[in-house]
């Protein structure tokens, strides 16, 4: 089998083209390696490529190729087995996870492929709306022949409010606290549409340590300089690492002044020993989450992510603020979508379902018999991790005795976080195996 074609999220080299979703760490690993990226042309939104030589500063600029949402782009490769060129058009669809965040529709002589990577098209929201249709123009009547979803929350109990209606409930926590500093946990990219509703909400400004105020001016956000400080002294609102709100800490600084903390994250866990016991060191701040079934002594879900804020510890409180699609918008997606076949982008996940086992009935190949839905894809005893679509329905210039090869690797949870997932991406692969086209 050769080497990849086109790389998602995937940058070990290998192939001769990438591309990233978004920035955030668990799926930029590769970029920084010892002498910067030099694999080959990258693509990415505007916005990520004016981050990246920031966060890797040993990145060759002269490969970074912009993608607008909206915009799409030809490209084509080279098959060393078959000696004949390919030819993929590339459409980048606004992904709304975080700043500069895309999914990525391929279609051509690999058939029809959608990678949304992490993603939330809330229901009722404009821009989804507008997300939406740019998928539905740009797919022109195609058929998906494969899906890879952001199955990070594919499971019916894991329905979340929208980001604004969380939004409001973070403000009436704090104005329930005005004697208090307050924490929020948040990551080194993204929500920074909560850190704007509530510096306007409350008439406050908000500390953000020095590298995030970076991202936030290089992202054009708050060009006045009157929202974002780093001067402790100016507001009693900051936001720092997610990591660093735990018990422990919050602990320490009520010490000083009477503090909360806030982490605004649809699935917050602490990690139980096998006893239930809390670990003692660093602390998080709320309790688990974990799902039955996975085995290693984890704990039922223990808290509705639908429930009012709740106070988990006597300083402490978590919010359903996700910037991942919940079950109930991964299902209108699907039914937008209709793909022949579906893929859950994380593999390895505290509750983790294949997302056929939900979909199979939104999917075009549903007679297609499955008796591993209920079974993580890294786990089946075979070579699953390479996904083949099985013939395309939908018109694409195909070469007739072609067949593509998909491999897409696990994620795994952050030891940091706890929650953060670690993704290898997907790569598209030029096989000599060969099918007939329907």
């Amino acid at each position: 089998m050769e080497e990849g074609l086109v790389s998602v999220d995937k940058f070990s080299g290998g192939s001769q083209a990438y591309f990233l979703t978004h920035l955030h760490q668990d799926h930029t690993r590769g970029l920084g390696a010892v002498g910067g990226w030099r694999h080959g042309p990258l693509y990415c939104s505007p916005t990520t490529a004016r981050l990246l030589p920031i966060r890797f500063p040993g990145i060759d600029a002269s490969l970074l190729r912009p993608l607008a949402p909206g915009a799409s782009a030809s490209i084509y490769l080279f098959s060393p087995s078959s000696g004949q060129s390919l030819s993929l058009h590339v459409t980048a669809i606004p992904a709304l996870h975080c700043p500069g965040s895309l999914m990525y529709l391929f279609r051509g002589d690999l058939g029809c492929m959608l990678y949304t990577g992490d993603f939330r098209w809330e229901l009722g929201c404009d821009e989804a709306r507008r997300a939406k249709q740019d998928l539905l123009d740009a797919l022109d009547g195609d058929t998906i022949d494969v899906l890879y979803l952001d199955n990070t929350y594919c499971h019916p109990s894991l329905n979340f409010p929208p980001r604004p209606v969380v939004a409001e409930q973070v403000i009436d926590i704090i104005r329930s606290h005005p004697d208090h500093e307050v924490i929020i946990g948040v990551d080194t990219l993204g929500k920074e549409d909560l850190l704007l509703h509530i510096s306007r909400a409350l008439q406050t400004k908000i500390w953000v340590w020095p590298q995030r105020l970076q991202t936030i001016h290089l992202l054009g956000i708050d060009e006045n300089r009157d929202i974002f400080t780093t001067q402790t002294s100016l507001t009693r609102i900051r936001a720092v690492p997610r990591y660093s709100v735990t018990i422990d800490n919050l602990e320490a600084l009520n010490t000083v002044c009477p503090t909360i903390g806030i982490l605004p994250s649809a699935i917050p866990c602490l990690w139980k020993s096998s006893e239930g016991k809390a670990k003692s060191k660093g602390r998080s701040s709320v309790k688990s989450i974990r799902s039955s079934g996975r085995g290693e002594g984890l704990t039922e879900m223990d808290c509705n992510p639908l429930s009012p804020p709740k106070l988990f510890d006597k300083d402490s409180y978590t919010l359903p603020y996700s910037e991942h699609a919940c079950f109930s918008e991964l299902e209108d997606f699907m039914h937008t979508v209709r793909p022949w076949t579906v893929s859950g982008i994380v593999s390895s996940s505290f509750c983790y379902v294949n997302p056929r086992h939900h979909f199979r009935h939104l999917c075009l190949d549903n007679n297609v018999n499955d008796e591993t839905d209920m079974t993580p894809i890294k786990n089946k005893g075979r070579d699953n991790d390479k996904l083949t679509p099985k013939r395309w329905r939908n018109g694409s210039v195909t070469p007739k005795e072609r067949k593509v090869r998909i491999s897409s690797s696990s994620l795994y949870r952050s030891k940091v976080t706890m929650k953060r997932k670690e993704c290898c991406g997907a790569r598209i692969n030029d096989t000599e195996e060969h099918i007939g086209v329907t």
